[in-house]
């Protein structure tokens, strides 16, 4: 079964369930259109939702919905991600490192749609551990822009996108610290962590680096530690890993959000157990 085919389905169950519980062979049929092996029909809806912890199934084979589900919003393919990394002069904002290059890359539909990249001078001399990291000089940005130069464009380029990097926490303290000390505030812009996002929806992966990431999925980097290169990397990691999501039935921001949030629950499928004398089923199709 396609992907988008997968992610249709649930999206039928979630539809269903919101008209309150329905027991697994019910599902079955009217999802599925399966009618045939209880057991394997049992089986199907547990290969479709028994991973996804939107759906919650009891004892008698009742599924419902997590009561905390996030609503469907817009979907995935229609939001527009600003890819961001930073290359720094040290490893805090708080402790008055600065940004010595910057790059984003949108991302929207499932590709990359625009690119920005800049060195940036922090007013200092780039320390040596530094430059052996990225390759970056002192000379490199005696000539480039301050940061207060470029902050308007930076603020346009996140407003109304969601801010995505790998190690969103890190890239985020020194944009945010550079913006407000530039302008005074910051654009209030909803944050994706490609880290986070391996460790949900790659789970297989022991290390979750940006080049375990990128061979995972046969990205090439093509300037390790410099800000194009790394943001770049980082977008075409986040394409793939929103396909995986939408292997999941995982189709808009605020589901991803929910997703990556909740610890992994794998429902239990036991197929002696569903049958037609489950207790519960059989005097409901009796009554029918």
């Amino acid at each position: 079964m396609s992907r988008s085919g997968n992610s249709s389905l649930v999206r039928s169950a979630a539809e269903r369930l919101a008209q309150g519980p329905t027991h697994t062979l019910d599902l079955a049929r009217e999802v599925l259109g399966l009618t045939g092996h209880d057991g394997a029909a049992a089986a199907a809806i547990f290969q479709l939702l028994g991973t996804d912890p939107r759906f919650v199934v009891d004892a008698e084979g009742t599924w419902r919905l997590d009561p905390t589900l996030a609503p469907y919003g817009s979907p995935l393919s229609e939001v527009s991600f600003a890819v961001v990394d930073v290359e720094t002069s040290g490893r805090g904002a708080s402790l008055g490192d600065r940004i010595i290059e910057i790059a984003s890359v949108e991302v929207r539909g499932g590709r990359v749609v625009d690119e920005y990249e800049t060195l940036v001078n922090p007013g200092r001399a780039v320390p040596r551990a530094i430059t052996g990291l990225t390759g970056i000089t002192t000379p490199m940005v005696v000539d480039a822009p301050y940061f207060d130069h470029i902050a308007d464009e930076v603020e346009r380029r996140l407003a109304g996108r969601v801010f995505v990097a790998h190690n969103a926490t890190f890239d985020w303290s020194f944009v945010s610290s550079e913006l407000s000390g530039a302008l005074g505030d910051v654009p209030n812009v909803p944050r994706l962590c490609t880290v986070r996002m391996c460790r949900r929806l790659v789970p297989q992966l022991r290390h979750r680096n940006l080049d375990v990431l990128s061979r995972h999925f046969g990205i090439e980097i093509h300037a390790r530690h410099r800000a194009y290169g790394d943001a770049l990397a980082t977008a075409r990691v986040l394409i793939r890993m929103l396909d995986e999501a939408e292997g999941r039935g995982i189709e808009d921001l605020s589901t991803l959000e929910w997703y990556l949030k909740r610890r992994r629950q794998r429902k239990r499928f036991d197929p002696e157990q569903y049958s037609l004398e489950l207790p519960g089923y059989g005097k409901r199709r009796r009554r029918g």
